[in-house]
């Protein structure tokens, strides 16, 4: 069976060649696109050029590695914004330092020695919230396109329609005929991909953090 088409990223981080030779080959076996780096300081300066065009990846980080220990790379990312998430490879000794690394912010950490298996459906796992996250972050881009593409007399009847009023009180309310209003409420509901009034309320609700609504 045909590996089905990845466009997620695995960055695989270890000062080990050997390692790093063997997870990349680990998930080019299966079909995955990968990235090694031979250190943090190697992945940080990959991270910086992207300038905050992340796309979508991974990192599979090692704990122990010099000069910049996996956490400490770890907490760069973050300083960076860098949205990827992070599973730590850890040894026993360093069990500790990959739970307190959980706890800041880390997708997951696994203990060497670890099953082929076992690791790819946890990088497998963590894809499958990229993709949720991308698919997230690419509706709430077009609720906020939809919004700025109405009109300023459709904004109007959209405020008066999330304020639960009914077509004849709106009419009122601004001055226009209930017809109108019909015309301008059908107008908002395709531009925002809606069937109803509720429905519109929700959609613009995903938006109220950023004051799309207001």
């Amino acid at each position: 069976m045909t590996a089905p088409h990845r466009t997620v990223d695995i960055h695989i981080v270890d000062d080990d060649a050997d390692v790093r030779d063997g997870l990349a080959w680990l998930f080019d076996s299966r079909g995955y696109a990968t990235r090694a780096w031979a250190s943090g300081a190697a992945l940080l300066e990959a991270a910086r050029a992207l300038h905050g065009d992340w796309g979508e990846a991974v990192v599979l980080l090692d704990m122990r590695m010099e000069p910049l220990s996996g956490p400490v790379t770890f907490e760069q990312l973050k300083a960076l914004g860098c949205p990827w998430p992070v599973l730590f490879l850890t040894g026993h000794g360093d069990v500790g330092s990959a739970v307190e690394a959980v706890k800041n912010g880390a997708w997951d950490f696994l203990e060497k020695p670890f099953q082929d298996n076992m690791l790819v459906d946890r990088i497998e796992q963590a894809m499958q919230a990229v993709r949720a996250r991308t698919d997230a972050e690419r509706e709430l881009q077009r609720l906020r396109q939809a919004l700025a593409s109405l009109s300023p007399r459709e904004r109007e009847v959209l405020d008066e329609l999330i304020r639960g009023h009914y077509n004849k009180n709106i009419a009122e309310h601004l001055g226009i005929t209930a017809r109108t209003v019909e015309f301008h409420r059908a107008n908002i509901f395709e531009k925002m991909g809606v069937e109803s009034a509720i429905e519109l309320a929700h959609q613009l609700g995903r938006l109220a953090p950023m004051g799309a609504s207001k």
